[in-house]
């Protein structure tokens, strides 16, 4: 059995939009990571960091369709990111992540982190594309 947990939000902005925010490091260092050593493309490995945790993780991208699909891997787990265009000015975002260990005694545990954590980013993402909220993540923290 795949253990997956699944996250959607509505953002008031068009697909291309959402997808650049994700794609684009320039953009997502001002909602997400800190920064990233490259633009998101298929075949790519792209390392993202954190400069509050003094973190980094590197991904491997596993596929992008542009303004409709992000796949990628980082870790034991793949993630996907599905966005619907609703109208000329909103979509949905919908995240998956995929490939938790059925025999791992700390499953469910990391299953709720990973899905408040997916919660919490596109949280940011909303408030950066719709009102400009720059590093939301960053005063969150501290």
């Amino acid at each position: 059995m795949d253990n997956q947990i699944t996250t959607k939000f509505k953002i008031v902005k068009p697909a291309s939009d959402v997808f650049e925010a994700i794609v684009d490091p320039q953009k997502m260092s001002n909602y997400w990571f800190s920064s990233g050593s490259g633009r998101m493309a298929q075949g790519q490995t792209i390392t993202w960091r954190y400069d509050e945790y003094n973190a980094e993780v590197d991904i491997t991208v596993l596929e992008v369709e542009e303004n409709k699909k992000i796949k990628f891997s980082w870790g034991e787990t793949t993630v996907t990111m599905i966005i619907k265009e609703l109208d000329q000015m909103s979509s949905i975002i919908e995240v998956s992540e995929s490939g938790f260990k059925e025999d791992d005694p700390e499953l469910i545990n990391k299953m709720l982190g990973q899905k408040e954590g997916w919660v919490y980013v596109l949280t940011c993402l909303k408030a950066y594309l719709e009102n400009g909220i720059n590093n939301l993540r960053a005063s969150l923290i501290h």
